[in-house]
């Protein structure tokens, strides 16, 4: 499909033309980022996965991390606080509230019980243990 303009593009565009740099538009909120707006960079060693993860402006009571096998979810919560003074009114709001989450699958199992998360400045840490692979057990023929 052809790009077709989104209608906040649209007006913007036609305002830029008609006023440059004075229209301000009175919406609240634009959509909420995409999954992959978190971005994550992902490494590994022998022994474990660290996933670095980009969730700027949440709190760290925000995101919630999930492990089931290789698969690792993440879900974060973006909370807006609206505060106004009394006679102020909001000429336009960019932030939103809403639910983002990304799913992504490691080559292998992860030791879910030894799995850690740290939260520094906008970005989520994690160190993954591979799960060791239990090899094959011969057993006793009675």
């Amino acid at each position: 499909m052809a790009n077709v303009p989104s209608r906040s593009n649209l007006f913007d565009d036609f305002f830029k033309e008609f006023a440059p740099g004075f229209f301000i538009k009175p919406l609240h909120g634009d959509p909420l980022p995409s999954a992959s707006q978190i971005r994550i960079d992902v490494s590994e060693s022998d022994a474990a996965y660290t996933v670095l993860a980009e969730v700027p402006g949440v709190g760290k009571e925000d995101i919630h991390v999930s492990i089931d096998g290789s698969v690792v979810t993440l879900r974060a919560e973006v909370k807006q606080q609206d505060k106004r003074a009394e006679g102020e009114k909001v000429l336009r709001s960019e932030r939103y509230y809403g639910a983002v989450s990304r799913s992504f699958q490691l080559p292998q199992d992860i030791d879910q019980s030894a799995a850690k998360a740290k939260y520094d400045n906008g970005v989520l840490i994690l160190t993954l243990p591979k799960k060791q692979a239990s090899g094959s057990q011969r057993l006793t023929i009675e």
